[in-house]
């Protein structure tokens, strides 16, 4: 008895599964997609709760943030290919501190391919001052491993 393989789900039942953020590391963080848009994810984060000993918006709390957004974006072009996307590099400079309130961050695609895509994400603050610019990179792999 050969068991069928589960559908793949629809791109709104992809788009609604992201923004509802069901990832417990988003939830921890209070990670939250407000745009989803083929070439562009939009997402926010409350400072407070993500900050380092110093009360600094933590760097590694805007990479995960960053991440959020350019998986996210990956994952919905990945999808078209009937493809899953992995990151594979990440990197982030760092320009100002934030202290409080929520930062934006606005992810913008760079390459869109068969086998990998990229993203620019630029983070700021509640003023519209940039605190961090980050860029994904992931890997299109095949659905079904195996």
């Amino acid at each position: 008895m050969t068991q069928e393989p589960a559908a793949s789900p629809s791109l709104d039942e992809l788009i609604a599964t992201m923004k509802d953020n069901n990832g417990k590391l988003n939830d921890k963080m209070g990670v939250r997609i407000t745009e989803v848009a083929p070439d562009r994810i939009v997402g926010t984060m409350p400072v407070e709760g993500n900050t380092q000993p110093y009360g600094l918006l933590h760097g590694g709390a805007s990479v995960v943030l960053a991440e959020t957004l350019g998986s996210t974006g990956s994952a919905l072009h990945a999808h078209t290919l009937e493809k899953l996307a992995v990151g594979v590099d990440i990197n982030a400079t760092h320009h100002r501190a934030a202290t409080s309130g929520v930062v934006t961050g606005v992810a913008t695609a760079i390459h869109k391919g068969r086998t990998s895509c990229a993203w620019e994400i630029v983070i700021t603050d509640e003023n519209g001052k940039r605190v961090c610019t980050s860029r994904i990179t992931c890997a299109l792999i095949p659905a079904s491993r195996g």
